[in-house]
């Protein structure tokens, strides 16, 4: 339970809630096939530091 809640936590800190919305944004701009350039270089980017900034958590925390 208590990893449940920190999951949970860890879904509404800032990072997340950004990477979230700009998903959804992503995918309604996809759908409406709008997608500019410029959102597509800022999603990218933030989608990479995302999983870079995991992934290299994980590390730590498995050594």
């Amino acid at each position: 339970m208590e990893v449940l809640i920190k999951k949970l936590a860890n879904l509404l800190s800032v990072k997340s809630l950004v990477t979230l919305a700009l998903t959804v944004t992503f995918c309604v701009l996809t759908v409406q096939n709008a997608i500019p350039d410029n959102f597509m270089n800022i999603y990218t980017m933030v989608i990479t530091f995302y999983f870079v900034k995991q992934l290299n958590a994980e590390d730590k925390n498995g050594n």
